[in-house]
Formats: structure tokens, C-alpha cells, sequence
């Protein structure tokens, strides 16, 4: 609810709860009573937050335009908020989709004739005193989104990112609450940024009441300096509220993402990446029969890592040489890619388009479209995309591999942070190299990876298909790995791999089971030498890849939901729109505090139908102490939604580090 009476910058008065149909004396009334009173030593009017705050308008907070004042000029259907001042012009966009989810972006146009130096623009919006604890995520290599929570106090609570990327530690989605607020209760609202560079997110409250939750880009000084008639354009943010906790939030950034144009619209195919099979040794025969073992899994997409280019056998030579080595493929990838799709499955090639070694011929041949950094960074340099020559080269080399081999899918890396250059210039070409690329070929699909989770948002999912959340396949970090990131982005966008035991990044060994459950939610695929495998495990991803594709539609198309039972087990679920079916995974990762596992609710079930609840055979069975075991594990047991949700069902006595899957289907 926008007031825009008078010439001020108009306010957001309310987000959040549908206040019903309002007629125009109401609001009139409602906005009347959103004035705040004049406190002591304070301005002689009211002092309200502004739709872009203001230093002028007696916000003392981080302003949303700085050393400007701004008037408004008009409003326009849509609606766009047109404002003027100092020379500037202003233009404010808010839409707001089916899901609930408020998009925002401004433009600021330089109307003056002397040239204007932006310092920042970003999106605010006002927070209710009720919002009294904040949340967003931080993380490494290999853990990325760890949740971070904090009540809300006096002052500013200031993220930046320099990373030219999101990064391991990116605070990718902003919340705030009332006090205690989970994933089923709770009053949140939240705020994420859509772009895939620097960016500056916070939450302020002033002593003197007011309170905002804000994000934009972060620009370096000079960055962005607009000449007369000049324009900028801030990233859209995406703004959310839910009155049912976290998986409210959920429920409608998962809508916008199944919205957008580029969300792949059919089966996620079961896929095999080789790097952890083979990192850089690549041959046809053993790639082949990696392919073959693969496709008698089941696997559908055979995706061939780093290590293809020329030249290129370790991290420290030929990115930027987006040609096929003559020497490990003397008759080009055309024999691989022959057997991969007389086998059944689509081919998919690993790029690392925005970089460069040293040691390449590009960087040789260029040594001026190299970012001029001293330090680099796993051996390689940022490769000056923002420079059209230079991204242009990088296209017509990627044009020419996809126009010459039957390549579906892309897996896009970006393997360091950007440290020198312009991050704002770099970020625009290549997401316009992403979409030269899908122009040319409309049915290619990309995967953002970005040395595993550091390039996750909505930016770079306009145009790609699926994101790759961290670099690690053990499987207790990936449990809350993907249980953070798909606050966010739904199941199908992330992926999931079986690997081996023991894990490559953390050395730890974890049951077939427990990877195998923890691998089907989210597009399920497999990083392992199939070769190495034994004939009992290979038997095990055949029962598994069978239940993937059985239960993908349902995985990948319905609401998301998570328990909020305290401790272990942790509780994961998926529910068919229609409230028919539903699958649950009750996740062990703790050694047990008690002699039995605690009962564990079933959330977003139709508390009117009954259930038939049955465990999942997902290809091997979850380790359990031993004990009675109970009785529905392997019967089944028939309950209400009512009773699943209010009083749930006992779990079998499973060991830390163990899942059982389960499945429930409506009776009548």
C-alpha cells in the first residue's frame, strides 16, 4: 500500500497481511493513521520512510539515493513512481506477481549537464515494530548458507559483498520476524536481490522507531557515471511476506521462480557429471565406459567436466582456448558424444567462460582483455567480458562448439572471485553472453555453478535452468546446504548428486542410503567413478534413479515443506498441490539424546483426507540401532492429515547420519 498524496517521495505504508477490499475513505483514514507523532528534539513534522529515503526528508539511516532531494513528479498504472530533484529524474517500478512476491527496481536519469558520479541506489522497504529478529546466511567453500539469527536492535546491520559474485558467505536472502519465527509460525518478510555481483543488503532501526529492510548493488567509487541523458538501472529486488513462517516465504519465491521464462519446463533429467570420476584424466575409452555404466543406471544427461580444452591437463593452463584438445581427442568429442546419445542420454560440456589463464593462447594473443589484478585465484585471471571484442571472442568460440556437437546443457563456472575491473560491467555482459547463447540455441540449458554455491540468484536463474549449491557431495552438509538454499529456489533448479564414500571434499564416509536420500531432493544426478563401483551399489542407483524419475513431478512441482520440531530428527517434505500425495524424508544427524527418536510431525497435509503412509525403497535401507522398530515401518499405518500433523509418527531408530524416505498417497 503505496501513499503518494502530496508532492513528498511517496511511502510504503503497508506490506504484508491482504487487509480485504478497502474503499478510498478507508485508505484515506488508514494513511492518516500511519503518520508517525513528532517525538522531542526531533523535526517539527512527522518524519516518515520514504519510498527511496532520504538524508533531506530526516531519515538518518542508510538512505536509498545519497546527496539528493528528490519531489515527486507523478504516478503512473503499473505502477511507476516518477520523482525529480537536482537535477535527476527518478523512476521507481513495483509490480506485484500472482505469488504475492513485490518486484522493485528505479532508473535514474541525469538530467543536468555536468556529469553525475552514483554512489548507490537500492530498493528499502519499511519494517513494523514487530519485526524484532533478523536472519540471513554466511558460509565457505563447501558450506555454504549457514544461517545466521540476531534480534533487531538500534542501528544498522550492513552486508557487502566484494566478491564480483554472491560468494560463499552471501547473505542471499534478508528476513525479518517476529521474535521465535520458524518455518511453519511466525510473521516474516524478506527481501533478495537479483544480481549475480557486488551488493550491500541491511536491516536499520532508528531510536527513534522506524525500521527497513533494503538491498542494491554495490558500486566502486566512479563505477557508474552518468553523462546528461545518461540512465542507470538497479537490479530488480524481490520482496516477499508470510504470515506462516518461513515455508510461507517459500511457497511464493518457488511460484515467481516456476514463473520465469527460462524455468525448464520439462522432466529434470537424472544426471552424471565426470569430474569426481575422472577430474583431468580424460580418454575416450574410459569416459566411454563411464557413459555405458552410466546409462545402466538410469542416468539420462552425461555432462563431461573440466579438462577437455586444449592443452589443458591441470588448473593452471588454457581457460580461455575453447577448443578441443587434438591430443586427448584426436577426432573430436564427436565419438564421446555418439556413444553418450546412442546410449539414450543428452550430452552436456563444463565452460568456464569468464576466465582466463595465463598460460593460454588467448591470454597470449590478449593480454589486454586480462583484468589487471596481480593475485590470482586457483591459477587463473578474470577474462575482461565487459570488453565487446573480448566477449564476443568467447561467444563465437562457444557458437562454434554448439553449432558443431548435439550440446544440450552447459555447466557455466566461475571458479574466483572478481578483484579488479568493473564488476557492474562485467556482470551485464555475461549475463548477455548467457543470452546470446540460449538466443542463438533456445533449447540449450545452463547450469550456474560458481566454484559451487557462490552465484546464486535470481539474476542469473532468469537465464539459466539450474544452479549448482556447493562443491561438496557429502551428505550431512548437503542436508542443510539444501535445506537453506531452497528457502529460495525450488527442488528442481538444485542440484544433487550420489558420490562415492568416502566423500572427495570431506574425507567422511556416510551409508549408501543416507546419499541416496539426501541426492533425491533436489535434480538428482550421480559424481562418481560408476567404474569403481560394486555390483551391489550400481544395483542400488538402478532402484534409486527408478524412484527419482517415478517421483520428480512431484518433487519438483509441489509446495515445499519443512517441520519445526526441535532437535532430531529434521523433518523435509513435499506436497502435491491438490494435498493428494506427499513424500517426507526423516533426516537423522545427530547421535540420539534419548533412548527412542522423538516423534516428528508431518506439515501441509489436508487435515480432512486420510493417508496411506509407506517407506520409499530408495535403493538401500537406512542403518538402524538395533530395538523394535516400529510397527508402520513395514506395514504402513492409514492417519488423517489432522493426526500427522498435530501428532505425527514415531520414527524407526536410525542412526546419525541416516534418512528414511516416505511416501503418503490420499485414500479415496
Amino acid at each position: 500500500m503505496l501513499d503518494a498524496r502530496g508532492a513528498a517521495v511517496p511511502a510504503v505504508i503497508h506490506w504484508g497481511a491482504d487487509l480485504g477490499p478497502l474503499t478510498d475513505a478507508q485508505l484515506e483514514v488508514l494513511a492518516d493513521s500511519r503518520v508517525r507523532v513528532v517525538g522531542p528534539s526531533a523535526a517539527d513534522a512527522p518524519i516518515r520512510l520514504g519510498l527511496v529515503p532520504l538524508l533531506s526528508d530526516g531519515w538518518t539511516g542508510l538512505p536509498g539515493l545519497e546527496g539528493a532531494t528528490l519531489a515527486l513528479s507523478r504516478v503512473e498504472p503499473g505502477i511507476s513512481v516518477h520523482l525529480e530533484g537536482d537535477g535527476l529524474s527518478l523512476v521507481v517500478e513495483l509490480k506485484l506477481d500472482d505469488h504475492g512476491v513485490l518486484h522493485t527496481r528505479s532508473t535514474l536519469t541525469n538530467l543536468g549537464t555536468e556529469p553525475y558520479a552514483l554512489a548507490g541506489l537500492a530498493t528499502v522497504l519499511p519494517l513494523p515494530a514487530v519485526a524484532q529478529e533478523r536472519l540471513d546466511f554466511s558460509g565457505v567453500w563447501a558450506a555454504e548458507r549457514e544461517p545466521q539469527r540476531a534480534p533487531i536492535q538500534h542501528g544498522t546491520w550492513l552486508r557487502e559483498s566484494r566478491h564480483g559474485r554472491g560468494g560463499h558467505d552471501d547473505s542471499y536472502l534478508t528476513i525479518a520476524g517476529t521474535p521465535g519465527f520458524g518455518f511453519r509460525h511466525g510473521e516474516v518478510w524478506a527481501l533478495h536481490l537479483g544480481w549475480s555481483g557486488d551488493k550491500r543488503t541491511w536491516i536499520d532501526r532508528s531510536a527513534v522507531g522506524l525500521g527497513a529492510i533494503a538491498a542494491g548493488e554495490l558500486l566502486a567509487p566512479g563505477e557508474v557515471r552518468l553523462e546528461q541523458g545518461e540512465a542507470y538501472a538497479s537490479p530488480w529486488a524481490f520482496a516477499a511476506w508470510s504470515g506462516a513462517g518461513l515455508d510461507g516465504l517459500s511457497s511464493r519465491f518457488h511460484g515467481m521462480f516456476r514463473g520465469l521464462p527460462a524455468h525448464p519446463t520439462g522432466p529434470r533429467p537424472l544426471t552424471l557429471n565426470t569430474w569426481e570420476a575422472v577430474y583431468f584424466e580424460q580418454d575416450l575409452p574410459r569416459l566411454s565406459e563411464l557413459a555405458e555404466l552410466a546409462a545402466g543406471v538410469g542416468v539420462e544427461r552425461f555432462v563431461l567436466d573440466d579438462g577437455w580444452m586444449t592443452g589443458r591437463t591441470d588448473d593452471r593452463r588454457a581457460l580461455g582456448d575453447w577448443t578441443v584438445d587434438p591430443a586427448r581427442w584426436p577426432d573430436g568429442l564427436g565419438a564421446l558424444i555418439d556413444r553418450v546419445r546412442a546410449a539414450g542420454m543428452q550430452f552436456g560440456l563444463w565452460v568456464e567462460p569468464e576466465m582466463v589463464s595465463l598460460d593460454s593462447a588467448l591470454a597470449r594473443e590478449h593480454p589486454e582483455w586480462v583484468l589487471g589484478s596481480a593475485r590470482s585465484w586457483r591459477h587463473q585471471f578474470v577474462l575482461d567480458l565487459a570488453n565487446d571484442a573480448a566477449r564476443e571472442h568467447v561467444r563465437d568460440a562457444l557458437l562454434a562448439l554448439l553449432d558443431a556437437y548435439p550440446i544440450e546443457y552447459l555447466k557455466w563456472d566461475m571458479n574466483r572471485d572478481q578483484l579488479g575491473g568493473s564488476v557492474h560491467g562485467q556482470v551485464l555482459a555475461t549475463y548477455r553472453l548467457m543470452d546470446e547463447l540460449r538466443a542463438a540455441h533456445p533449447g540449450l540449458e545452463i547450469e550456474s555453478c560458481s566454484s559451487g554455491g557462490g552465484r546464486i540468484d535470481a539474476g542469473v536463474l532468469s537465464r539459466t535452468q539450474r544452479v549448482w549449491p556447493s562443491d561438496t557431495n557429502d551428505a550431512h552438509d548437503r542436508q542443510s546446504i539444501m535445506r537453506y538454499t531452497s528457502l529460495l529456489v525450488p527442488l528442481e533448479y538444485l542440484g544433487a548428486h550420489v558420490g562415492p564414500a568416502p566423500a572427495h571434499t570431506t574425507g567422511r564416509s556416510h551409508s549408501l542410503s543416507f546419499r541416496l536420500a539426501t541426492a533425491l531432493f533436489g535434480h538428482a544426478g550421480i559424481e562418481w567413478d560408476l567404474s569403481a563401483a560394486t555390483t551391489e551399489e550400481l544395483a542400488s542407483l538402478r532402484v534409486w534413479a527408478h524412484r527419482y524419475t517415478e517421483m520428480r513431478g512431484l518433487l519438483h512441482r509441489g509446495d515445499l515443506v519443512r517441520g519445526d520440531d526441535l532437535g532430531d530428527p529434521v523433518i523435509t517434505g513435499v506436497v502435491s498441490a491438490d494435498r493428494s500425495e506427499a513424500v517426507f524424508a526423516i533426516v537423522c544427524l545427530q547421535t540420539p539424546r534419548e533412548s527412542v527418536r522423538l516423534t516428528r510431525r508431518l506439515p501441509g497435509l489436508d487435515p480432512a483426507r486420510e493417508y496411506q503412509v509407506s517407506v520409499v525403497d530408495v535403493g538401500a535401507p537406512p542403518a538402524t540401532y538395533a530395538g523394535i522398530q516400529p510397527a508402520w515401518v513395514a506395514d504402513g499405518i492409514t492417519l488423517t492429515g489432522a493426526v500427522l500433523g498435530a501428532v505425527g509418527l514415531e520414527p524407526p531408530l536410525l542412526k546419525p547420519d541416516e534418512a528414511l524416505v516416505v511416501r503418503l498417497v490420499a485414500v479415496g
